[in-house]
């Protein structure tokens, strides 16, 4: 790992960096996210009786439209041309918990970790969203990378 921060110049200004340089790959990160809940709203977004609609399906599709809209939320990201973006959520009866992982993918030079935990993030907040008039006390957790792959540093996997 290299100690540099490549989003500064010789003189510490922000800068995009330029990547024009940097061979073509495919690349592919994963991201996770977590919303721990009460019982019985993890109850509602089960048997899709939240008020707002299908929990679920709403945050699936804001994180497939937050990966995309990542170079707009996060400055310095470059836009890329996503080849793919999936977004599954899941619910975990157990630890009252719905897991959210977001898969990005395309073919170029530089990688997309940042838009799959962008699209994990909005899933998350959305999941809160659509419940929060019965459940303030949610809680987002365990935002993380869990793997990414292409370009010149290879494979890694948290």
């Amino acid at each position: 790992m290299s100690d540099a921060l490549t989003h500064f110049d010789e003189a510490g200004n922000a800068h995009m960096v330029d990547v024009g340089a940097k061979d073509i790959t495919e690349r592919v990160a994963v991201a996770r996210a977590t919303v721990v809940m009460q019982p019985a709203t993890l109850d509602l977004i089960r048997d899709k009786k939240a008020a707002k609609g299908d929990v679920l399906a709403v945050a699936q599709l804001a994180g497939i439209m937050a990966a995309k809209k990542t170079p707009d939320l996060i400055p310095l990201c470059h836009p890329l041309a996503l080849s793919s973006v999936a977004v599954t959520l899941t619910l975990d009866a157990a630890r009252n918990a719905v897991d959210i992982e977001a898969t990005c993918k395309l073919k170029g030079r530089t990688g997309v970790e940042m838009e799959a935990l962008t699209a994990a993030s909005v899933a998350a907040l959305t999941v809160y969203d659509m419940c929060k008039a019965v459940d303030r006390g949610m809680v987002i957790s365990e935002v993380r990378l869990l793997h990414k792959s292409g370009g010149k540093s290879g494979t890694w996997n948290g």
